[in-house]
């Protein structure tokens, strides 16, 4: 019984690496979107919608391990030496889960700079097209004559 739960245990972190290798895509494709000259946004929130529920099955994977390690936590530590194959194994696939996990945090700091760097450009851009804009409205107020008095030009006193 306990080596099937073991098995059962394996299995959960295998796919725990698959769904974690999946949202190691998607992050990567999100930071393609942003160092590209135009952004596209509406791909960005799609692969945020798509890791939101990569997440989401990552959590459901996490909490049944951690149910069905409790139940087994002491029967392995009864049987260490029955079941070393399988333990060492699932220490191998935690210690990739664990890697896998840094990588992935190191990848979303990466991008959150990057989708920082996007937006302060965007305001910076808008910012700038506010200053033409009124440069160019002042431009056009002053040849046009509006705005000046016209006793400033003329003397009316003829």
């Amino acid at each position: 019984m306990t080596e099937s739960y073991l098995n059962i245990l394996q299995e959960s972190l295998e796919k725990k690496l698959q769904v974690m290798a999946e949202i190691q895509k998607y992050s990567l494709l999100q930071q393609e979107i942003f160092q590209s000259e135009e952004a596209d946004l509406e791909k960005y929130d799609e692969y945020v919608d798509k890791k939101d529920e990569l997440l989401e099955k990552l959590t459901a994977l996490d909490n049944g391990f951690e149910t069905l390690y409790r139940g087994l936590s002491e029967e392995l530590q009864g049987n260490r030496e029955r079941y070393a194959g399988q333990i060492k194994r699932l220490q191998e696939l935690v210690t990739k889960v664990t890697e896998d996990s840094v990588a992935i945090q190191a990848q979303e700091k990466r991008n959150k700079k990057l989708v920082e760097d996007y937006f302060r450009r965007a305001r910076a851009g808008i910012a700038q097209n506010r200053r033409s804009s009124r440069a160019a409205y002042d431009y056009y107020r002053s040849m046009s004559g509006s705005g000046v008095e016209t006793s400033q030009l003329y003397d009316n006193k003829k």
